[in-house]
This record gives C-alpha cells, structure tokens and sequence, in this order.
C-alpha cells in the first residue's frame, strides 16, 4: 500500500509583527495542509521593528504546541528554502486587488525559477482585511491601540518596543516631538 505523502506549504514572510491576518491564514492553511511552516524572512529589505530572531521567537510562541506548525527563519531566495523543506507550495495571503498585483509577480518570477514550486493564495478572514504589519506600526509608534489585532502573546512586546522607541527620540504619547 502506498504511503501517503505529506502536504506542507511554507507560508514566508517578515512578521514584523506577526498580526492576527496571519494568524488566521495559519489556520486556514492547517485546513488544506498537513503542515505550515512559518518562514521568518530576514532578507526583506524593510527595516525591522524586531530582529529575526525576536519574530521567530514571537511566533513560535503563538503557535506553541501545535504540531503541524514549524516556525524559524530563513535568508536567500524561497524558491531554494521550499524544497529544503520537503515542500512545493507556497502559502500566500490577500487582502485586497493591490496585494494580488505584487504576489502575482512574485509567484510568476518563483515559477520561472523553479517550476516545481506552486503557489497558493487565501483570502484573508473579512475581520483582518485593513491591517498589515505595516499599519500595525504606525499607529503602535504614535500612541494608538492595537489590541485585538495581534496576537495576546506578542502585544505586550510591541506596545513597549514602540514606548523604547519614541523615549528614545523624546516623543510623548501624542506623537508630538517636544521641544526642548
């Protein structure tokens, strides 16, 4: 009798930080998949609230004792980590008609260099279409709440990260520099 393949996608990205978008596309994913792996993009080109090394760590404990989902970090091009990982797909998340543009591009120029590989896109859940990490940032930077939109575990890290930031450059809650 054969032996029943596993289906694992790997869904990349730079988390930073991990929203409650990307958790619920985590387990949407865990519905068609058999395993997720979470892969913490250190080469983004973006500048980081958090290292890769405190998005893994974030992540990993969203998402502790849960079996089918893997997370850890990754550099270079994702066509080569894929298949390092006993994989072919690639999990990507939409929001809206922008997002398609750009992951569209994405996954043609993954095909061209690896046609084995294959994409799959989910929608996010209603609940998360206008929030990004990006979003999440901002607001986070100048004082605004964002309870609810990422996960209980990694609020508290974000809320003081931002508090370091804007002591670090004498800003108070308002987001208003002071004059001194």
């Amino acid at each position: 009798m054969a032996q029943k393949l596993e289906r694992v996608a790997v869904y990349p990205g730079t988390f930073d930080p991990f929203t409650n978008g990307h958790l619920s596309l985590v387990r949407r994913g865990l519905e068609v998949f058999d395993k997720v792996i979470v892969a913490v993009a250190k080469d983004s080109g973006k500048n980081p609230l958090f290292t890769l090394d405190e998005r893994v760590e974030m992540i990993r404990e969203v998402f502790r004792g849960q079996l089918r989902v893997e997370v850890e970090g990754f550099s270079g091009l994702l066509v080569e980590y894929v298949p390092s990982k006993g994989a072919n797909t690639i999990l990507r998340g939409l929001r809206a008609v922008s997002d398609f543009e750009y992951e569209f591009q994405m996954a043609l120029m993954n095909r061209k260099l690896k046609p084995s590989i294959h994409s799959v896109f989910m929608m996010t859940d209603y609940r998360w279409l206008y929030i990004s990490s990006t979003i999440i940032k901002d607001v986070a930077r100048l004082g605004g709440v964002v309870e609810g939109l990422v996960p209980e575990s990694i609020l508290a890290r974000v809320v003081a990260r931002m508090d370091e930031k804007r002591s670090a450059l004498a800003l108070p809650a308002s987001g208003e520099p002071k004059l001194t």
